[in-house]
């Protein structure tokens, strides 16, 4: 649901110029002609605008993008059992001693440096694959006392290798975090072509980074991110992984730049990709070439209107139709279809009825349901939504849930009917941020795993990033959705000026009691003469 009162500018584009640098946020302040400045973290900052000696830039730079290039230099390695049996032997003759000189004769290591490593390596989680670098796999090649079977291996992506991606990036980040202050590389009025991350909301303004990235229908293109290759995170299928990261070496993706091909591209041919990427690298040649020309704080590229980034984003095969209401939104929705996908244009219907669309779906009653705290369930529970600055807050009650014969099947049976209405009113509601559900309490521990698991799978339609976490004592589960735009109702109301948005409002004999004693303290500081 979209209101035009709240018009999202999160992937908007701007030239923006900086107000002020707050060296207690390491964080900057800038105006790029939106209601408040906006936020730029300093991790969010490229060392392209530092403002800095050429020769330290140069530098900089080197060391930022060797860290990228240490993503491709890891292997992923696949052992069978009997490397397995032979791990675990090896590694209990090292950790049945405790004398570090006897642990060097072990593995005749020259050094305690290289202990620690190995030491380090053997302590990780036991898993069906391994992570491990270049430089570690040849400090043990030369030193195992016994022989390893030919271990297979294969390149990976950074897309798939999250661990060490993450470890790569915060790296990156404490180095340039440690050499540098921002008040010292960042300038007021120093101009940024930035983009938005995260709407306006609240008292917030903001969140900007100068790390572009344009998304198309299959590929995201990141001009100023060293990173190609990537792949979805949620195509799973090895199969399609493999051909995509194929389809990808293929493109000649310029120096500095990253590419990464979205979960719609899992079963399309690598022409209909490589057409994508080529539009989007038409795409910003031409925001490069209207930020030349423009004078901060300036507009340089809309992502695009609500009927644009609904096909690009919802639109699949399996949807037979897009029915649009007025001539203005079915011919913008056809060019666009024509452009993405010529073959599906057909599909692009004009509502011609005199009844209005919304109506005639009922989709005003769905509407008018999602304003109600308070929904439903089919077995006779229901849950309460409650919305709060700091977090969502969701309440299961069993109400007249009776069918089942004792009460910890009747906790299960609400939960698990629960666990599917929260996942779908979370999508409607666009509800986001942290989220905390207070579950009906359930005696068995495998109940709770039974609500979690339930939950997880509801939840993998979910177009946002979602992080979820498992029921604690409380009977309280935590977890955590992405903000994609303006939730359903914040973007369709306004806070009531009698209760100021909380809900209440005080009781006649309070308010009363509260009148009587203004009365009584302005007549004992004077203040009036008369009372009429």
């Amino acid at each position: 649901m979209r209101s035009i009162n709240k018009k999202q500018i999160a992937g908007n584009i701007f030239l923006a110029k900086v107000t002020r640098v707050e060296p207690s946020l390491q964080a900057a302040f800038l105006d790029y002609g939106g209601n408040r400045h906006g936020f730029l973290a300093f991790s969010e900052i490229h060392p392209d605008y530092y403002q800095i000696p050429i020769a330290d830039k140069k530098l900089l730079l080197e060391n930022t993008f060797d860290l990228e290039d240490e993503k491709n230099n890891c292997i992923e390695v696949e052992y069978t059992n009997e490397d397995q049996d032979n791990l675990n032997s090896y590694e209990n003759e090292i950790f049945s001693s405790k004398d570090l000189s006897q642990i060097q004769k072990i593995l005749s290591f020259d050094n305690i440096e290289d202990i620690n490593q190995t030491l380090k390596f053997y302590s990780d989680e036991k898993e069906e694959k391994i992570i491990i670098e270049f430089k570690e796999l040849d400090n043990f090649s030369s030193d195992l006392s016994y022989n390893y079977e030919p271990i297979k291996t294969k390149p990976i992506s950074p897309a798939q290798d999250t661990s060490n991606l993450s470890k790569l990036a915060k790296q990156k980040k404490t180095y340039i975090k440690n050499k540098y202050k921002i008040q010292e590389v960042i300038k007021v009025r120093q101009v940024f072509l930035i983009q938005v991350v995260k709407d306006e909301r609240g008292n917030k303004g903001a969140a900007l980074t100068t790390y572009i990235s344009l998304a198309g229908r299959y590929c995201v293109l990141m001009p100023n991110t060293a990173r190609g290759g990537g792949i979805s995170r949620k195509i799973t299928n090895i199969g399609d992984r493999k051909k995509l990261k194929e389809t990808a070496k293929e493109f000649s993706i310029p120096d500095k730049m990253g590419l990464i091909i979205r979960t719609a591209g899992a079963k399309k041919t690598k022409s209909e990709i490589k057409k994508d990427y080529e539009y989007l690298l038409r795409q910003w040649e031409q925001i490069r070439n209207l930020t030349l020309k423009s004078i901060a704080p300036c507009p340089i590229y809309e992502e695009g209107s609500v009927i644009k980034r609904t096909i690009r984003d919802l639109y699949s095969k399996d949807i037979n139709e897009i029915i649009v209401e007025g001539d203005t939104g079915f011919n913008e929705a056809k060019e666009y279809m024509k452009m993405l996908m010529p073959t599906h244009s057909k599909k692009i219907k004009k509502y011609n009825d005199k009844i209005p669309i919304f109506s005639f779906f009922n989709v005003e009653e769905y509407l008018s349901g999602m304003f109600n705290p308070t929904v439903q369930l089919k077995s006779g529970g229901y849950i309460v939504i409650g919305i709060t600055e700091a977090l969502v807050a969701i309440d299961v009650n069993s109400g007249k849930a009776t069918k089942e014969s004792g009460i910890e099947e009747t906790a299960l049976r609400t939960n698990i009917e629960a666990a599917d209405e929260i996942a779908r009113q979370l999508r409607m509601r666009d509800l986001a941020g942290l989220i905390v559900i207070d579950f009906i309490d359930m005696e068995e521990r495998k109940n709770n795993s039974l609500v979690e698991k339930r939950i997880r799978d509801s939840l993998k339609i979910d177009r946002a990033r979602i992080q979820v976490g498992k029921i604690s004592s409380f009977g309280l589960l935590e977890m955590s959705r992405q903000r994609l735009r303006y939730g359903m109702i914040e973007a369709t109301t306004m806070l009531c000026t009698n209760c100021h948005g909380t809900g209440l409002t005080r009781s006649n004999e309070n308010l009363s009691l509260s009148i009587l004693r203004k009365i009584e303290n302005l007549q004992l500081e004077k203040t009036i003469k008369e009372l009429m």
